[in-house]
């Protein structure tokens, strides 16, 4: 059978029998792959450091019937030391490899790859406030997977903007006629900031107050849940941190 390398990022690992483990990794051009790596919980393995979660490494993959094997992986991207000694940099991070893990194989485009690498760059870096990193990723995510949300103009009837109410289900921003009974208003604040995630306005995104990045980033978790069709388990530790230093 074939092998072939690619450039992956690696999403999360799982033991497999006494000495090996199953990764799971978003690659450049062949979308989300899983292979094992043979020996790598052994002390002696030179791969396993490798093969960690938030690590982005070259990798060569012999081609299975249900599962590759990786022969070989050179490090391209050593950002898990940097993530890990940092608790909110370490829940965003999860929480973003979680979001790419949601991913259909065919919204697994060299596209997404990119975008999470630099996401986790920018985490191991220090950049920015790392609940800001993880919501702009989630937007751009949802963005590239035609997901979109409609923020200058009604998502249901294209009424041009600016709304007051952001509905998760319809798509975004909607005008009064549309919106649902009972729908929460927010602050046009909150809605630049939105925008300003969405676009990498990063000064603007730095400079919101406390309580506009968090009216924000409650919708943003919401918007992107409802479109996976699953929870992120991760978001629930990423929300509780940032409470906890709030207080």
């Amino acid at each position: 059978m074939p092998t072939y390398r690619d450039e992956v990022v690696v999403l999360r690992t799982h033991k497999l029998g006494e000495a090996d483990r199953i990764v799971t990794m978003l690659s450049r051009r062949h979308g989300k792959v899983r292979a094992v790596a043979k020996g790598v919980r052994r002390t002696s393995s030179r791969l396993g450091a490798r093969v960690e979660p938030f690590m982005v490494a070259d990798v060569l993959l012999y081609q299975g019937r249900s599962l590759d094997i990786i022969q070989q992986a050179e490090s391209l991207g050593s950002y898990g030391a940097d993530i890990a000694v940092h608790y909110d940099r370490y829940t965003a991070a999860h929480a973003m490899v979680e979001a790419a893990d949601r991913l259909n194989e065919a919204e697994a485009t060299p596209q997404q790859y990119l975008l999470l690498v630099g996401g986790l760059r920018a985490l191991a870096k220090g950049e920015h406030v790392p609940r800001s990193i993880l919501d702009s990723y989630l937007l751009r995510a949802m963005a590239l997977s035609g997901w979109a949300p409609g923020l200058s103009q009604c998502a249901r009837c294209g009424l041009p903007g600016p709304h007051d109410t952001f509905v998760a289900q319809v798509g975004g921003m909607v005008c009064r006629d549309c919106a649902p009974a009972g729908s929460a208003r927010i602050a046009p604040a909150t809605v630049s900031l939105l925008e300003a995630l969405m676009s990498g306005e990063w000064d603007e995104v730095d400079a919101a107050p406390a309580g506009t990045s968090a009216a924000a980033s409650g919708l943003i978790a919401a918007y992107a849940q409802w479109h996976l069709e699953r929870g992120i388990r991760s978001l629930s530790h990423v929300s509780s941190r940032t409470e906890e230093i709030a207080r």
